[in-house]
């Protein structure tokens, strides 16, 4: 049974204010988890089925007629969520991990034996999340929480270099397939100067380079405007198959964080 997961708002600054709750962003793949006539179905944000891809959990022990939404995560030694190593197991077809723990991290449930209980309070569906999944295990987990202290929380997360935070209205409702003002993120983003180097063909890329000329990856997020002016600017040198190679334009990004071959996660523009 699919239900289109509730979606957070971006603010761009934690805050602290008790009505809300605390949770660490969790940098894995969003799943809804259903155990409906005792048969485990696991679909993406987007609907798609992966319950296949994921046979560990067909057997976890929640009541029928549940619905759950939580996250798919791959933790490396140290215990930190590792993205790549998810991506990884999620594009395989072996089912297997070279290095690290898969666990389904669960924040918040929508139907509990068989009926919808999204018009709960948010902290009162944490309390069913208790009864559900009474003892934490590696396999399946629910996500801790705090009530309020965000800028404290948020301080943490970045000395962990950890992705973020999300904040939640204590009284939230669980507003399916709605991008909820109840429910916010804050990233932890990194800054970096680059350069801009070429300018993929077809579908709008931006291809970048540390200043010490060492590839840093393709920019996808770009505001309109200033797209506009480097495509005015722009003195193409050189081109192959993909891109037109340009004279560089210098610019600060900001990122998630770094791949394990060096090039910037999901950079965005900031400024020239």
């Amino acid at each position: 049974m699919f239900v289109s997961p509730m979606l957070l708002q971006k603010v761009d600054k934690p805050f602290d204010d008790e009505s809300y709750i605390t949770e660490l962003k969790l940098d894995g793949i969003r799943l809804i988890l259903s155990k409906i006539d005792s048969k485990v179905r696991l679909y993406t944000r987007h609907n798609n089925d992966v319950t296949a891809k994921f046979p560990e959990l067909l057997t976890i022990d929640i009541p029928d007629s549940t619905v759950l939404d939580g996250e798919i995560l791959v933790t490396d030694q140290t215990g930190k969520p590792d993205f790549e190593a998810m991506m990884s197991r999620f594009m395989s077809k072996r089912n297997v991990i070279e290095n690290g723990t898969l666990s389904y991290v669960v924040f918040d449930v929508i139907q509990y034996k068989g009926k919808s209980v999204t018009r709960l309070p948010l902290i009162d569906r944490k309390q069913l999340l208790e009864e559900i999944i009474s003892q934490d295990t590696s396999l399946i987990a629910k996500v801790k929480y705090i009530e309020g202290h965000g800028s404290a929380y948020f301080d943490l997360v970045q000395k962990q270099g950890l992705e973020g935070i999300v904040l939640k209205r204590k009284d939230s409702r669980y507003e399916v397939g709605k991008r909820s003002q109840a429910w916010l993120k804050v990233i932890n983003y990194q800054y970096e100067d680059v350069c801009i180097t070429g300018l993929r063909k077809g579908e709008f890329g931006l291809l970048l380079s540390f200043l010490d000329g060492k590839p840093a990856g393709l920019m996808e997020f770009m505001p309109p405007a200033e797209r506009k002016s480097l495509y005015q600017q722009q003195r193409i040198v050189s081109e192959d198959e993909k891109f037109n190679f340009i004279e560089p334009f210098k610019c600060r990004v900001k990122y998630r964080n770094l791949t394990k071959t060096g090039l910037l996660r999901i950079p965005s523009f900031v400024e020239w």
